[in-house]
């Protein structure tokens, strides 16, 4: 039976390499898509200060902030300084843009320049300032905070800066944010929140229940090893998402959650692996010891070697869903350093694995649970149709990923695949039989196209295609905007369109307060969307985002699942009929 797991492994691993990693790559050059990075100016280029001593013993700190870029208003701090110790100052600042920020909440922000005046409470011959600020680019990068050091000489009126930052240009990699022990250990508790809403998710929650399902004939022993390697799996299986993503997009790749499903060869694989997995319970092959832990092998190396690799399946298929708190908590992430961000997928997929290590533990969990019987090969095998439907869908993303044929001569890869499972254990000639039908497999799934990236969604009536150009030349004509980011693999997504954004009553309220529907689909790899993404402080989707008419103002960031009254009140607050009835005040 290894030997058959090792080669569904095989067949995911092949189909995922025959078509890559960088979706978003042109050619075969899986790094062609770093030209299409934003640039980031050196923070001393940035952010330019000029301190000038006034007549009347005041200082004037100027920022030149370069477009495009901006200062945290509450982010500045200043510290004055002579032999005697420290000079009381008093700090007139200018007003600042509203802002709502994805780091530090509801805040004022400063574009263009910066005029701050000091006043010293006492006079000084010399003293020494320091200046401590920070800001971010709109393009997705945040400057660790930057401090200066000046020497004033209220004699003389000479400012020499004694001390700066050190100079260079910093890394286009990533974001880099600082954060607080409070706003980390905030950021860990919606990851591990996250990570447990993900088990109710439809792409999960088949997997969860095959694992509880294998309860039912365990000791307390069996339950509680199985439990703790099931959540290793799932951790370890996040950590390794995590550092991919590190890699790549240090690499240059503008990537985030469920970039995997943005390569159709992946798609294929996975839909391959549900197929094979949904053979194994309807009892077509028997490969449900060593992959799935269903039946009386729990305490043996193959079983246990089982419950870490279901960990590892719960998190593949878990990255089509976008939980609630997900989004702020791997937005967050992609802008710290790298122990950080491990930290932080590491809660959510502790999260993920709480619920079955719980249940593993529960006394009342164990009682609740009925007796082993007949009931558990039949529920096995009703199992195995979620399974089949999951390989459906995920067939037809790979479809309009890449067309029709692409789609046809997919199902065609996963029929012989079937079959070759099926001739698994006859005989050694039957053995033989089964590796060939799965190279035939891998080589159907890894056959492209003619039209090969270029098929995709289509429009909804009543909406329109997202682009940079054409959400600035809406909001410059003083039209609200509502930007949906969606995919076709992204089933939170599908979700939200299908019971609340596509209805009729919200079509009709979009109609009636005048607000633009667009749509940035997101299921081929497109880097201006991974780019619009990182700016609003996300790293995967739904992302959703209510401009109001006024262009200067910041968008609503709606969250990931959506409620009717969720979007109408967003549509309510942007309303153009809000924006006339103003104008006409």
């Amino acid at each position: 039976m290894r030997a058959l797991f090792a080669a569904t492994l095989l067949l995911v691993s092949a189909l995922g390499n025959a078509q890559g990693l960088t979706a978003g790559s042109a050619g075969n050059n899986p790094f062609a898509s770093v030209s299409n990075e934003p640039e980031f100016l050196p923070v001393e280029e940035a952010y330019k200060l000029e301190v000038d001593l006034q007549e009347n013993g005041e200082v004037r700190l100027y920022w030149q902030v370069a477009d495009a870029y901006y200062l945290y208003q509450h982010r500045f701090d200043f510290t004055l300084a002579d032999d005697e110790g420290p000079i009381e100052t008093r700090v007139q600042l200018p007003t600042a843009l509203e802002r709502t920020d994805e780091y530090f909440g509801e805040v004022r922000v400063y574009y263009n320049e910066v005029d701050i005046t000091l006043t010293p409470a006492r006079a000084a011959r010399q003293a020494q300032l320091e200046v401590t600020s920070q800001g971010c680019a709109d393009a997705g990068l945040c400057y660790p905070p930057r401090k200066q050091v000046f020497t004033l000489d209220f004699v003389s009126d000479a400012v020499v800066e004694s001390a700066a930052a050190p100079r260079g240009t910093v890394s286009t990699a990533a974001p880099v944010a600082t954060a607080s022990a409070g706003t980390l250990l905030y950021m860990l508790l919606l990851a591990f929140a996250g990570g447990t809403i993900l088990n109710l998710m439809p792409c999960v929650f088949p997997i969860l229940s095959l694992k509880v399902l294998s309860f039912a004939r365990s000791s307390d022993h069996d339950r509680h090893v199985h439990g703790w390697l099931y959540a290793g799996g799932v951790v370890a299986s996040f950590v390794l998402v995590a550092s991919i993503l590190i890699a790549l997009q240090q690499a240059g790749n503008a990537i985030g959650w469920g970039f995997q499903l943005q390569t159709p060869g992946f798609v294929i694989a996975l839909a391959y692996l549900f197929v094979a997995m949904g053979l194994s319970l309807s009892g077509v092959v028997e490969i449900g010891g060593s992959v799935m832990n269903v039946g009386s092998g729990l305490a043996d190396k193959q079983g246990k070697s089982g419950s870490f690799f279901t960990g590892v399946l719960a998190v593949i298929v878990a990255s089509p869903c976008t939980a609630p708190f997900m989004g702020t908590a791997l937005g967050f992430a992609v802008t710290q350093p790298a122990i950080i961000a491990l930290a932080v997928f590491a809660a959510l997929g502790a999260g993920m694995a709480a619920p079955l290590l719980l249940l593993s533990y529960s006394q009342l969990a164990r009682t609740l649970l009925p007796k082993p019987g007949r009931w558990m090969e039949s529920l096995k095998q009703f199992l195995a149709f979620p399974l089949y439907a999951t390989a459906i869908w995920l067939l037809w993303v790979a479809g309009r990923q890449t067309g029709i044929d692409t789609m046809a001569v997919a199902m065609a890869g996963a029929l012989v695949l079937a079959m070759g499972l099926w001739a698994w254990g006859h005989s050694h000639w039957h053995k033989v039989v089964t590796v060939i039908c799965v190279a035939l497999a891998i080589s159907l799934g890894s056959w492209r196209g003619p039209g090969d990236g270029e098929a995709g969604s289509q429009l909804t009536p009543g909406t329109v295609a997202w682009s940079p150009a054409g959400l600035r030349e809406l909001r410059g004509l003083g039209n609200p905007v509502f930007v949906d980011v969606t995919a076709d693999w992204c089933i939170t997504c599908i979700a939200n369109e299908q019971a609340v954004l596509f209805t009729d009553e919200m079509t009709a309220a979009f109609a009636e307060h005048g607000v633009v529907y667009m749509v940035a689909d997101w299921t081929n790899y497109d880097p201006e969307i991974a780019d619009f993404i990182a700016e609003h402080g996300r790293n995967g989707i739904p992302l959703y985002l209510m401009y109001p008419a006024e262009p200067g103002k910041a968008p609503i960031i709606l969250p990931q699942i959506l409620t009717s009254a969720t979007v109408l009140e967003a549509l309510q607050a942007v309303s153009i009929k809000n924006v006339a009835l103003t104008g006409n005040l």
